[in-house]
């Protein structure tokens, strides 16, 4: 048999290096901290929050739901991700919703109020 013999030879990740494999080069990132960028949320985190990228490097958004179009600024850049918060654009979209979402409830409820007293 010749199961072992490929694997004898390089061992766990073969001519990578080891574990993970390569890693990408640690050089400027696309982002900076304190810096505006105008970013869409493309993914929600395992945390709960937004997922963004600049140039494929990955941002965390704050707050973020998916599909808002925001202007965020970086608050920490780190090897392989930055996180941020919004500045403008999605917590006024997403504080708005729901606001006009109960309000529409209610005039529901004031409408079948009224067919109730309609009917008596």
């Amino acid at each position: 048999m010749s199961y072992g013999r490929d694997r004898d030879r390089g061992g766990y990740g073969g001519n990578r290096g080891g574990f993970g494999g390569g890693r990408p080069p640690m050089g400027p990132k696309p982002v900076e901290v304190g810096k505006e960028y105008d970013v869409e949320v493309t993914e929600l985190s395992r945390r709960g929050d937004g997922v963004a990228k600049v140039q494929g490097f990955v941002i965390f958004v704050q707050g973020a739901k998916v599909g808002q179009k925001v202007k965020i600024k970086v608050d920490r850049v780190g090897p392989r991700f930055a996180s941020a918060t919004v500045v403008t654009g999605g917590a006024a979209a997403s504080s708005d919703s729901p606001a006009s979402e109960s309000s529409d409830s209610g005039d529901s409820m004031t409408e079948s109020t009224a067919d109730n007293d309609a009917s008596a």
